[in-house]
Parts: C-alpha cells; structure tokens; sequence
C-alpha cells in the first residue's frame, strides 16, 4: 500500500505514518546489475498542512541488496535519510495530484531513493578487488608488460612517433 495522506485529515491535526512500504510498491527499476532493492521501506513522516501546501518530513531507512564493483561480493547497503522532507503545493503548476482527497507521497519518496543510491558500491573501502587465482599467484595480463618493474606506460614510451 502506497504512502497516501487524506487532506481532510490534515485540516485538523497534523498526521503522523508511521510502518513499511514493500520493495513492489516502491516500484523502484534501478537498471543498474549491481543493485536491487529487495527489503521494505521503512518510515516515520510527520505530514503538516501548509498555506497552500503540505510538508511531510521524517525519517525514511532503505536496505539494498548490492555486488561489490570490485569483488563481485553481494553484501547488504543500509542508507537512512534521517531527516527527510518535502514540501509539496497543492495549488498552482506545480500542485501534486489529488485523488478522492488524498495524496500519494510515494513518487517523492521513490526520487529522494534514487538519488541516495550508491554510485559504485563496495562491500569495503578497503577492498582490493577480485582474489587472486587458486593456485595463488596473482593473475598476469599477458604480452607487453610483463617484466618485473615493466609498466603500460613504460612500454608506450618505447614507441617511435
């Protein structure tokens, strides 16, 4: 079920949503193979009617199952925006859709997602890529070099422009 808050409500009181939001509902396509969002949302807003607009603030907390871009290691990326907000016209060109009275804060919450995501996940800062081979030895680039000390750089030097 969508993150939705009634108008009608607002006109009194302040609303306080408060649960999860499964992973499909968030309807998040990251097109990206390193990265897929497979736990709930969860949320903690504080929705308040403005002239004019509402302001939603809170809390918002996302788990994304990752790939290491260097290790090819899945592991888990937790992200908070501890202090989230949006503020979200009612009127004017801007104005959000309003059906049956109510808005669905979904959309902004999935945007303010996108743009926490991580652009090249690792499972560690540290993390110094794919292990070497089985029988230990690091694994060679073969041709130019190759030699001890030899470096792509020290074979372009080489050439005769």
């Amino acid at each position: 079920m969508p993150i939705i808050v009634n108008l009608r409500h607002l006109e009194t009181n302040d609303v306080h949503l408060e649960g999860e939001l499964p992973a499909e509902e968030l309807d998040i396509d990251s097109k990206d193979e390193v990265i897929a969002v497979g736990q709930p949302l969860k949320f903690n807003l504080q929705v308040q009617q403005l002239e004019g607009a509402i302001l939603a603030t809170g809390e918002l907390e996302l788990t994304l199952d990752c790939q290491c871009v260097r290790c090819l290691k899945p592991f888990q990326y937790r992200f908070e925006l501890p202090s989230w907000a949006a503020h979200l016209p009612l009127e004017g060109e801007d104005a959000v859709p309003v059906t049956n009275d109510c808005v669905d804060l979904t959309p902004y919450v999935r945007e303010d997602i996108l743009l926490e995501f991580p652009q090249h996940p690792l499972c560690d800062p540290e993390c110094r890529g794919l292990p070497e081979t089985v029988t230990g030895k690091p694994i060679k680039a073969s041709g130019a070099g190759t030699e001890k000390g030899s470096s792509a750089w020290a074979e372009l030097n080489k050439l005769k422009l």
